[in-house]
């Protein structure tokens, strides 16, 4: 068995590895925000009306939806934008590079978040389930 067959055969699951680790990382965000789970964010108590609770609620949720592999594409094609719109509005402004205005993680999350919207929740997803019970 050829290295090239081999990574065709896996590519399905590791894109959903990568979507449930992915997805399980950017929850915790949200549960940060929102629950002060599994750290407090530092700062005054949260409100659900402002952007930072918006955030949280689409982080956790979206999340969520994402980790299960559930709507992928359209979730997955908000947040992405959620996380390019944090970009430029909280990290933009601090400096161009990302490594100085610590904005990494919104860059990296918008990028991968893009790419599920084109690839799909993978093998392993509730959306994968569902397109092979409508069969």
């Amino acid at each position: 068995m050829s290295i090239d067959s081999i990574c065709t055969k896996s590519a399905p699951h590791l894109l959903s590895l990568m979507r449930i680790i992915v997805a399980f990382l950017f929850m915790q965000h949200g549960g940060q925000k929102l629950f002060n789970f599994p750290q407090a964010m530092p700062g005054p108590p949260l409100e659900l009306v402002s952007m930072i609770g918006l955030a949280g609620i689409l982080e956790f949720f979206g999340g969520g939806l994402l980790l299960l592999g559930l709507f992928t594409r359209p979730v997955a094609f908000v947040l992405s934008g959620t996380m390019a719109f944090a970009y430029f509005i909280a990290h933009a402004p601090q400096g161009f590079w990302p490594t100085v205005n610590q904005g990494e993680l919104a860059v990296f999350y918008s990028f991968v978040f893009l790419y599920l919207a084109a690839a799909g929740g993978g093998t392993w997803s509730l959306d994968a389930l569902w397109c092979k019970t409508k069969r």
